[in-house]
């Protein structure tokens, strides 16, 4: 899990990384563009507004010989008009406010009085002037630029204006909707009341945005980039800037969805591109762990079962190819080896006389329940020494010990290698004898019972045993049965002098 963690975690840091890198630069390059973009179109519209401005001057210089002739001046307000395209409208009107002329003549306006605010503004103020948008006596949303007529010598004579129809087609549409996207990138235009004066949906203008940081930005005469929220909640990067001359704000903005859209499809790709590199480690990976991992699993299945004799062999077998399963292996061999031996060394120990070294009961009952179970014929032999309790009253329990131990060594020296001889009591002992027939067993005997008879120890000189010989099953089919018949034997012997050997036959108890 360490080594796929190790592999995963820096791929998805250096995609992650990456993404969020070129996420920001997209970010970025758009909110320059559109911050450019924005900054660019307030200048057009600047220069557009003082263009038209300075067509309305020069129309107004003319218009200062004529304003008694009223033809005159709806020619000059339809020259105007046609001629320049910056106007829906033409008005020229006095210093009283009446209208004179206008282009086109459907307005209806011809000899009225105009009262609408940006009219009045316009005769009190006699300069020129571009009005906020407002709705007109003719129920057009508008905005009027005029600029004053004045005589020769200085005499206010009126003022003559041209109108854009801001829901209507105009100069405004004409010099901003040529850079609408179809990809939801668009810009719009408000006033220093946040009020819309162009916006690519006419069904929008003359509305008011609020909670909008952009639009409050820009409508405060600031200029720069930021994201914001659309009215119908898209996410937007947006540029800003307003037009100097009436703090107009143009906004430029794209999707924060549609920029991306390139990056999403990019990163995409490229982790489609990498998925079989990335999969391909990932499987080399998880074989290698397999692999490094396969020797130490088995190493540890051996030490599961180190106290099974077989473990060594299993662990043994086991292919460590490097340097730490290697050890490891040779500590688990060094480990069973030692538990084996203290095992056996336990299992000696529970079946050993500690004094003498031969086997003791537990020893005895291991040996007859193995030849029952194989069926084996076995003899058995029981020893006891003549007057030991004279030996050690006489001379001491440690003579006595030597002694016993004596007697040990001729037993073992009189068995074979799979005879199994025993001390069952204080100086009683046995040996079993497989395969064994009873007359077999008699000879046997009766060499132990010469050689220990032949023995010196020191301080006691010369000892005789008595011995006791039966057969299985020859004697009787229950185990228990013949070492009972043995030992009646080695009493008949007592019985009859000690230093002599009693084999029970089944015709004949006793055979001295």
């Amino acid at each position: 899990m360490l080594t796929l963690i190790g592999a995963l975690v820096p791929f998805a840091n250096t995609f992650y990384a990456g993404y969020t890198v070129q996420r920001q630069q997209l970010v970025d390059t758009t909110l320059d563009g559109n911050y450019a973009y924005a900054n660019k179109l307030a200048k057009s519209t600047e220069d557009f507004l003082q263009a038209s401005q300075l067509q309305l001057a020069y129309t107004a210089q003319l218009l200062a010989m004529k304003m008694d002739d009223v033809s005159q001046l709806g020619e000059e307000a339809a020259r105007l008009r046609m001629m320049s395209k910056s106007f829906n409208s033409i008005t020229i009107f006095d210093a009283g406010g009446k209208v004179l002329a206008t282009s086109p003549e459907t307005l209806g306006l011809q000899g009225r009085v105009l009262s609408s605010e940006a009219v009045k503004t316009a005769l009190r103020e006699k300069r020129p002037l571009i009005s906020a948008p407002y709705q007109s006596a003719t129920g057009n949303f508008i905005v009027f630029i005029n600029h004053p007529i004045v005589s020769p010598s200085g005499r206010y004579l009126g003022a003559i204006g041209g109108a854009i129809y801001l829901q209507k087609e105009n100069i405004l549409d004409r010099l901003l909707g040529q850079h609408f996207y179809v990809d939801g990138s668009y810009l719009f235009v408000v006033d220093k009341q946040k009020r819309i004066i162009y916006h690519p949906n006419p069904d929008r203008i003359g509305d008011f945005v609020e909670k909008n940081t952009v639009v409050d930005r820009v409508a405060s005469g600031q200029a720069g980039k930021g994201h914001a929220v659309n009215s119908q909640g898209v996410k937007m990067l947006a540029g800003y800037a307003p037009v100097a001359s009436t703090g107009w704000g143009i906004v430029a903005q794209r999707p924060e969805e549609v920029t991306l859209a390139p990056l999403t499809q990019l990163m995409q790709s490229t982790l489609y591109r990498a998925l079989p590199a990335t999969i391909l480690t990932l499987i080399l990976v998880l074989w290698s762990a397999r692999l490094i991992s396969r020797p130490l699993r088995l190493l540890a299945d051996g030490a599961r079962n180190m106290e099974d004799p077989s473990s060594a062999k299993d662990i043994g077998s086991v292919k460590s190819w490097y340097f730490e399963s290697r050890e490891l292996k040779k500590a688990l061999l060094v480990g069973v080896d030692a538990i084996h031996k203290s095992f056996s060394k336990l299992r000696e120990d529970t079946t050993t006389d500690p004094l003498t070294k031969l086997g003791n009961r537990r020893r005895l009952e291991e040996a007859l329940a193995n030849f029952e179970s194989q069926g084996n014929t076995f003899s058995v032999i029981s020893i006891d020494i003549d007057h030991f309790k004279r030996i050690n009253d006489g001379y001491g329990h440690d003579v006595g010990d030597a002694v016993l131990q004596q007697l040990a060594q001729r037993m073992r020296e009189a068995c074979r290698a799979y005879d199994v001889p025993l001390r069952v009591g204080g100086e009683e002992f046995l040996i079993l004898l497989p395969s064994t027939t009873s007359a077999t067993a008699a000879q046997v005997a009766e060499r132990l019972r010469v050689a220990v008879a032949e023995m010196k120890i020191a301080k006691v000189g010369a000892i005789t045993i008595s011995i006791g010989v039966a057969n299985w099953p020859q004697s009787s089919f229950e185990i228990e049965a013949v070492l009972k018949a043995a030992d009646e034997m080695l009493y008949a012997s007592k019985r009859s002098g000690r230093n002599r050997v009693s084999v029970q036959q089944r015709e004949s108890a006793t055979t001295p």
